[in-house]
């Protein structure tokens, strides 16, 4: 479950769920699995995109500048403090984090409005009923679309 609170578990149970979409989606036995699959992950990358951008966020301020959203920010110490004790080079390596994951989630969005444009066309498609497909050799269905063409996926 996410903790909406400690952003290090939520991105590594985000990884768990999406090495697990992986191996899932080897073979698809029901097709109506793919449209939820595909609105799941463009409702997922929306959210993927947020969080680069806020991460980026946090290193687009400057000494002066804390971060509002941060419950003992207001008095301007926590993210001030930090900002202010690093090193001209340290925020140098600050601003190009901070470039290159605006520029990640800005291509994340855009892969997002591809998987979207998928998901609407994946809509339109009128699958064959299909009998309810029984177990062949260890318990994989007969029926099941399978993808002998792609390789194992990669590993996260």
């Amino acid at each position: 479950m996410p903790t909406f609170t400690h952003p290090a578990d939520d991105a590594a149970e985000a990884q768990q769920a999406l090495r697990g979409l992986a191996h899932a989606t080897r073979i698809v036995s029901d097709s109506s699995d793919i449209y939820r699959v595909l609105g799941a992950l463009t409702d997922g990358l929306g959210s993927l995109s947020q969080a680069l951008h806020q991460l980026a966020g946090f290193h687009d301020r400057t000494p002066d500048q804390p971060d509002p959203t941060w419950p003992d920010a207001t008095d301007g110490t926590r993210e001030t403090r930090v900002v202010s004790f690093l090193s001209r080079e340290d925020r140098a390596a600050s601003c190009q984090v901070s470039w290159e994951l605006h520029r990640a989630a800005e291509m994340v969005r855009q892969v997002c409005g591809v998987i979207g444009r998928a998901h609407e066309a994946e809509s339109t498609i009128t699958y064959p009923h299909i009998p309810h497909p029984t177990s062949g050799p260890r318990g994989i269905h007969r029926a099941a679309v399978s993808r002998p063409d792609v390789g194992p996926g990669l590993s996260l």
